[in-house]
């Protein structure tokens, strides 16, 4: 799990909650698929509302010390942590697959040279669903979901 701002380069206040910048949660499974939602903020309560309807308790979540991932280990779910400080990967602790899908959107957002808050959501949804389905004919793809046939 991960939250990130994301927003074009802005003038004035930097780092987490720069003006203009929007919140985004990821929760990617190892060796399986990754979630993306824009969320109103990032604390505690809403990233773990996000946790709660996309995680199957009892699962084991890694994250990095941000300090609204506190309450995992309250609502069901077994929690381990990375200090970024200090290293990136601690053994089977790190967050390199969410952090690798950040890198993915950021790269292909950047060609827009900047987005409308209002339709970010579906970009991020497709890259979502690109990410997904990267090692697939996306053409194929596509049409299986246009003739009803996605889950």
């Amino acid at each position: 799990m991960d939250e990130r701002y994301v927003g074009g380069r802005r003038q004035g206040k930097r780092g987490r909650g720069a003006a203009g910048k929007l919140p985004v949660f990821g929760i990617l499974e190892r060796g399986g698929k990754v979630k993306v939602e824009v969320v109103p903020d990032v604390r505690a309560e809403t990233l773990l509302r996000e946790a709660i309807a996309k995680v199957k308790r009892g699962s084991l979540i890694y994250t990095d010390r941000f300090g609204s991932y506190d309450g995992l280990v309250c609502y069901g779910f077994r929690h381990e942590r990375i200090d970024h400080g200090q290293r990136f990967a601690n053994g089977k602790v790190y967050i390199n697959g969410i952090e690798g899908f950040w890198s993915y959107a950021k790269e292909r957002l950047l060609k827009y040279h900047g987005l409308s808050a209002q339709w970010f959501p579906l970009y991020l949804k497709e890259l979502e669903f690109r990410y997904n389905h990267r090692k697939e004919d996306l053409f194929e793809k596509l049409l299986e979901v246009l003739k009803g046939g996605m889950n």
